[in-house]
């Protein structure tokens, strides 16, 4: 025990546990603190100013670069890619992750079961830039592998992501194969840790399988579907990566073509380090934080009516 302060007869003391604790956590705190708080903390403090990385003068322009943004079509289109490609993604991933789930719990006795469940979460843990370097040939118009397939059975062949149409639902395609892992096993460690009281219950009353997911599995679920849901759209708005690899190079450069891509971290780096435009790309990125913050306070908002804590 350690003594803070108090006199003889009243002392506060605090473990040395708790001291361990927090020294432990130190080198955490510092790295978020120096990578990530004081980065957005300047970030939102340069978004009023006009500001260049290469010249220590700088002019307050209060809301001067929001007011640019808000009269740049570019801009808005690039929400609108952004909110597309969320719209999309999270009920896509969720849904894809719970069904997959509920198939590998069926099977998760199985003498591969174990296997099969490491093959589902693999593509997660697998570099983005490197496997989408792999699928710009299978997404390939001429000599990749998904229009072979559809040209032997003859069935159209799309332009995929040389396509204005497929672009975005290209980059879809390969997020879903590439995320689906992490939010499948989310969903299985909670499948696995149902009661086996109330679903033999429910099946002694006579529950067929529909009614027994929709009105027992459903609920008891929920904790980890709000967290996928939440988890999934932080992901989705804020996804570069796949999109600068797939849309750059042979396809008219990141975000196209014809800014069918365009997302809001896209023209945020395109601001940023290719205009240079420091200033007008923090302003960006304060609006998109807004954004998430908003849906996440909303999402927050619906699950406290909706979500069952069990």
């Amino acid at each position: 025990m350690i003594t803070v302060f108090g006199s003889k007869k009243n002392t506060f003391r605090i473990p040395w546990e708790t001291f361990i604790g927090y020294g432990l956590l130190l080198p955490s705190m510092l790295i978020f603190l120096v990578f990530y708080y004081v980065p957005g903390v300047f970030l939102a403090y340069i978004s009023f100013f006009h500001w260049n990385i290469f010249s220590s003068d700088s002019t307050f322009v209060g809301l001067g670069n929001f007011r640019i943004l808000f009269n740049q079509p570019l801009f808005w289109r690039s929400l609108l890619n952004s909110l597309y490609y969320a719209v999309v993604m999270v009920p896509a991933s969720t849904m894809l992750s719970l069904g997959i789930a509920l198939l590998l719990r069926e099977g998760i006795h199985l003498k591969r079961g174990a296997v099969v469940r490491s093959m589902v979460f693999l593509p997660h843990v697998t570099p983005i830039v490197a496997t989408s370097i792999i699928w710009l040939w299978l997404f390939d118009p001429q000599f990749g592998l998904f229009n072979s397939v559809l040209g032997y059975f003859h069935f159209p062949q799309p332009g995929w992501l040389g396509s204005t149409h497929w672009a975005m639902p290209s980059v879809m395609i390969y997020s879903l194969w590439h995320s689906v892992g992490l939010y499948t096993v989310l969903f299985l460690g909670a499948l696995t840790t149902l009661p086996r009281s109330v679903l033999e219950a429910a099946k002694v009353d006579g529950a067929k399988k529909w009614y027994l997911f929709r009105r027992v599995i459903l609920p008891l679920v929920s904790p980890v579907t709000f967290l996928v849901i939440v988890l999934s759209t932080i992901d989705s708005l804020q996804s570069f990566s796949q999109i600068y690899t797939l849309t750059g190079g042979p396809h008219g450069g990141a975000g196209g073509p014809a800014f069918s891509t365009t997302t809001d971290s896209i023209l945020i780096y395109q601001t940023a380090f290719l205009y240079q435009h420091f200033s007008l790309a923090s302003a960006m990125s304060l609006i998109l934080f807004i954004l998430i913050l908003a849906l996440t306070l909303m999402q927050k908002w619906i699950a406290d009516r909706l979500v069952f804590y069990r």
